[in-house]
């Protein structure tokens, strides 16, 4: 029974309204970068296009075809994430893998609503399909920066 529990608490309203509620999910006319994570364990999938001016994300985009703690993490992510600088991306990936694997505290504002992920900590399988939309952001917008570099 507690087993039972424990799944009807993953699977909260929150975390279903949040997953029917995914914003950004039009794709990207002409992105700087584009990139698409996959779990290998459950199959989701998360395609990430991004632009990025002055170190500050402009545009998102993203096509999300994961279940629904993974479109939870990506509703979330693309409602916070425009405005953001890189660093602020690539701290929100940092302290939601802590969160998740560690116990470490909730990821700070705009990402803060992560928070409604808390209870997946117990459920380690699921951790890769909730990390994809912010792996792949960040990793889109290393891409952008290394270029501006060149």
């Amino acid at each position: 029974m507690s087993a039972d529990n424990d799944l009807i608490k993953l699977y909260s309203s929150k975390i279903l309204a949040l997953a029917a509620d995914i914003s950004h999910t039009d794709r990207l006319d002409s992105p700087m970068a584009t990139v698409r994570k996959r779990s290998p364990l459950c199959g989701s999938s998360v395609t990430v296009d991004i632009n990025v001016q002055d170190g500050i994300v402009t545009a998102y985009g993203q096509d999300v075809k994961a279940c629904a703690l993974g479109q939870a993490a990506a509703s979330v992510i693309g409602t916070a994430i425009v405005g953001c600088n890189v660093a602020e991306i690539t701290a929100a990936r940092d302290e939601l893998r802590a969160m998740l694997k560690h116990g470490g505290p909730v990821p700070a504002a705009p990402f803060d609503t992560l928070a409604v992920l808390e209870p997946a900590r117990d459920f380690k399988n699921r951790h890769a399909s909730i990390l994809l939309a912010i792996e792949a952001s960040v990793e889109a917008a290393e891409q952008i920066l290394a270029k501006a570099h060149e």
